[in-house]
């Protein structure tokens, strides 16, 4: 690599002729920054969905799969949140939400693709700003060429490209770019007027006022193009007047590379803030440790009397920039969350790091005198392109103006990081004509090695952000006083189940930081003691009372306490907080339903669905709700209206398969079933296939269900329970009883494993252990008197089976007075009466059965015995009379 430059001397323009290169050809220069970053950033296409990717697309309503692409994509912000909604974060990102819909629609939601066109992205980047340097700054493709590679590695832009939300920084520094360039080619083909140099080319300055619109609606911060192009052309005309007055004509192109020093420049605080995580409530709280830092949607300062909480904001906003000028000198510490504790306040002008925001200033200062005493020397214009690049971008995130919802985010660096590689390759090109060849040469070796390293930083990075779990470790080492990181770290830690773990760090990011009401919200819900997880809900709302979170956990704490109506005073409190919040209507209805008040709990469905039409659970628990209250005709569009919302949403499936067989439509009911089991493996939708396959005696597909169910969950009672019984059906009574005689061995109290047992012992003829079996069962006392009832039914069958005909009429007697609608036993009744030629008593018990089953075939077939044997009896008498 050769850094080249133009020589020490006066000004003056050199014809186009003369620009120096370094013999690279622009295929070759472009195919290796390609190279480069796809190199760097390659990795990443592994990458899954992580941090604010969940929410700005996976669970975006204008993004996700099947949303239609509606005009709300233009009046909701960048989360799928209404502009004009109290909870919004005001990121109005519209063209950026339409690449994720247009990514979607061609390739679904496989992350390998989104990765991929950001990977792309960065490369157009790359290869665009050589082209800008080349023509606009340097006139010299050799410092073009550096400049872009340096850029193409800088570890800072990892979380825009590896992170999919960071397109919007990719897309809009692309589009801010282009902008440029087709603004400078406008003025590039001006001529100098009298007094002001009218464009000529009004198609390039409309289509850089196109470009620079497009990047406005990619990200907010590429509306500051038009002011770079606007500093830019202040100062190309202060050059050409300057130039027509002195005689010379004008070229009206950029000025040859010139002779500022190198310099750092001013970083950007700030990370935009989309929505956390899933347990709390979603805003932004701020990155600097204070002792009492408000809640959501601060910057972490103290109370205190106002003169010296504007000190300290601006003390401390004003060491921010010096600490993201250091962010991109020395990439070392890079951290995906730069939030609460990560950098404490500034709370005095003794404080050491004030030095840093003097040196700052100071340098600042230095470079724009240059560039000023520069352009009167009729001179270069690379400190003028470096500034406008590195300062105008951050400008949106500085905090010095007005109040963003971050601190520090490395991301906002990735536009402000073109001027900041512009001025480090000018100062390094400058430094090495004052070198003698020697030290030149050891410069190029130290560039070389910085590069590498470079490199190599970024491609860790990338690994961090291949998941959830590697991004959040790292958060929690790198920053292990920052709560932020614990509390997202330790909400990952319960979403995997690995409860103690996420325990301990949220418990690491209350000691960090006490206030952290959400936190202690979601302690509560992995505490087993009822009495401190109340504790813990109660004390989050006595931070937030506003939390909806809490309001609802500890609504559904006291709904399990049976104080019911605390309950629904805070489920309806959490709904009135959080209207958007879907589980709490669910939880209500429910409360409602159950106390059957199921008028107010139909008016919350309702509600629910009204405000959050997109939430595939609120869809499901209603159409369960009008399924119990005898409305399963209107609950077939909610359950598909679940699946419609969430494919993968297996629960509704099922629920829709028991539905259909409910109404007797078995084939239906059997393929939602399957379409259940293609998403999630699991006993629960095993068993009501295999259920529907029994009682359509299918039964050896049901054996074959049961048994993978069973193979899933051996533990489950009732799934083995129900593969005994197939097997019973089947003739494999042996089998059968050895699983059920386990069960009971294993739980004594089990009372359909008696019913079992006692048709598996009737069924090998086997009748006093049947009847004991019974015995026992009656012996367990039921609750329910009709299930008694079928107990002394089946102790009846059992007795009459051994011809114990009158133990087995009081047997059945008893299930009838227990529930006088069993017509089996009524029958069984009769029949006992007709073998003992009681005909009058049987005809009086067949016809109580029949007024149960009027369309029972036995029940008048042995009416109809009954009146021929009566018959017949009249006839034999009326002949002994004769």
């Amino acid at each position: 690599m050769v850094l080249t430059t133009s020589a020490r001397g006066g000004g003056g323009d050199r014809a186009p002729s003369r620009r120096q290169g370094c013999g690279l050809a622009p295929a070759g220069a472009a195919a290796l920054l390609a190279g480069a970053s796809c190199l760097c950033y390659g990795r990443s296409l592994q990458g899954e969905f992580v941090h604010d990717d969940v929410w700005a697309i996976v669970n975006n309503p204008d993004v996700r799969p099947g949303a239609p692409l509606r005009w709300s994509i233009f009046t909701n912000d960048f989360w799928g949140k209404g502009m004009a909604e109290n909870t919004s974060h005001k990121s109005y990102r519209p063209l950026c939400v339409l690449t994720f819909k247009l990514n979607i629609f061609l390739t679904g939601m496989n992350p390998f693709y989104f990765h991929a066109v950001n990977v792309i992205l960065h490369c157009l980047v790359t290869l665009v700003l050589m082209y800008t340097c080349d023509k606009t700054v340097f006139k010299n493709r050799g410092l073009a060429f550096v400049t872009a590679l340096l850029f193409a590695v800088h570890p800072i832009h990892t979380e825009a490209v590896a992170g999919i939300v960071g397109r919007a920084d990719v897309l809009a520094c692309l589009l801010f770019l282009l902008a440029f360039l087709s603004y400078n080619r406008s003025l590039d083909q001006g001529c100098v007027g009298e007094s002001f140099p009218s464009t000529v080319s009004p198609f390039f300055l409309l289509f850089s006022l196109f470009l620079g619109t497009c990047a406005m609606l990619v990200k907010e911060t590429g509306i500051t193009v038009f002011g770079v192009c606007l500093v830019y052309d202040l100062f190309s005309l202060s050059n050409k007047e300057d130039k027509s007055s002195n005689g010379a004509l004008c070229p009206c192109s950029p000025q040859q590379p010139g002779s500022p020093q190198p310099s750092s420049l001013p970083g950007h605080p700030h990370r935009e803030n989309g929505k956390q995580q899933r347990f709390p409530h979603k805003g932004a709280w701020g990155g600097c440790h204070s002792p009492l830092p408000p809640e959501p949607k601060s910057s972490g300062f103290p109370v205190s009397p106002r003169a010296v909480w504007s000190m300290m904001r601006f003390l401390t906003y004003s060491y921010l920039l010096a600490f993201n000028v250091w962010l991109l000198l020395a990439p070392v510490t890079l951290c995906y969350d730069w939030q609460v504790g990560s950098i404490p306040l500034v709370e005095t002008i003794w404080d050491m790091r004030n030095l840093a925001t003097i040196l700052l200033a100071v340098v600042m200062a230095l470079l724009s005198l240059h560039c000023l005493a520069a352009f009167k020397r009729l001179e270069h214009k690379e400190v003028l392109v470096g500034l406008l690049f590195l300062v105008f971008p951050f400008i949106p995130a500085s905090n010095l103006f007005f109040r963003v919802g971050f601190v520090v985010a490395e991301r906002v660096l990735y536009m402000p990081s073109m001027g900041y590689c512009i001025l480090f390759v000018h100062g390094l090109s400058k430094l090495c004509t004052w070198l003698n060849r020697c030290g030149a040469t050891t410069l190029i070796v130290s560039t070389v090695l910085l590069l590498l390293l470079f490199s190599w930083k970024t491609v860790k990075q990338n690994e961090i952000w291949l998941s959830r779990e590697s991004l959040f470790r790292s958060g929690v080492q790198t920053l292990p006083h920052n709560a932020k990181v614990h509390y997202n770290y330790a909400n990952f830690l319960k979403d995997q189940g690995r409860n103690k773990e996420a325990i301990y760090h949220y418990r690491t990011a209350l000691k960090l930081y006490p206030r952290h009401a959400s936190a202690l919200n979601n302690l509560g819900t992995l505490i087993r003691d009822t009495a401190e997880a109340k504790m813990y809900y109660q004390k989050a709302l006595q931070l937030h009372p506003q939390h909806n979170r809490a309001l609802f956990n500890l609504g559904n704490l006291l709904k399990s306490q049976e104080k019911k109506e605390e309950a629904i005073t805070l489920l309806k409190d959490s709904i009135k907080y959080g209207p958007e919040f879907a589980d709490a209507y669910s939880s209500l209805a429910s409360l409602l339903a159950e106390q059957e008040r199921f008028k107010e709990a139909e008016e919350i469905y309702q509600a629910g669905i009204k405000n959050c039409p997109d939430s595939s659970d609120l869809h499901n628990n209603y159409g369960v709700f009008l399924v119990d209250t005898g409305l399963p005709e209107k609950a077939v569009a909610h359950y598909q209206q679940a699946i419609k919302l969430s494919p993968s949403h297996h629960v509704a499936m099922v629920n829709l398969g028991r539905l259909y067989r409910s109404l007797g439509e078995n084939s239906m009911a059997e393929e939602w079933y399957k379409r259940a089991l293609q998403v999630a493996h699991k006993a629960e939708i095993l068993s009501p296939l295999g259920a529907l396959y029994y009682n359509t005696g299918r039964y050896e597909e049901a054996l074959q269900i049961y048994q993978e169910a069973a193979a899933l969950q051996p533990s489950q009672r009732e799934l083995r329970l129900a593969l005994a019984q197939v097997l019973a059906v089947m003739g494999q009574t042996k089998e059968a009883e050895k699983m059920t005689n386990h069960i009971v061995s294993e739980e004594t109290g089990c009372l359909e494993c008696y019913r079992l047992l006692s048709a598996i012992y009737s069924k090998q003829e086997n009748h006093d252990k049947a009847l004991d079996v019974i015995e026992k069962a009656l012996q367990l006392k039921p609750k329910d008197p009709k299930v008694i009832s079928e107990l002394f039914f089946t102790k009846g069958n059992q007795l009459r089976e051994q011809n114990l005909l009158d133990k087995a009429f009081e047997s059945y007697r008893a299930a009838v007075q227990l529930n006088p609608d069993q017509a089996q036993a009524w029958m069984n009744m009769g029949g006992i009466q007709h073998i003992k030629g009681k005909y009058v008593s049987a005809r009086a018990y067949y016809e109580r059965a029949l007024q149960l089953v009027p369309d029972s075939k036995l029940l008048k077939e042995n009416l109809a015995k009954l009146d021929r044997l009566e018959k017949r009896l009249q006839e034999v008498r009326e002949k002994d009379q004769t």
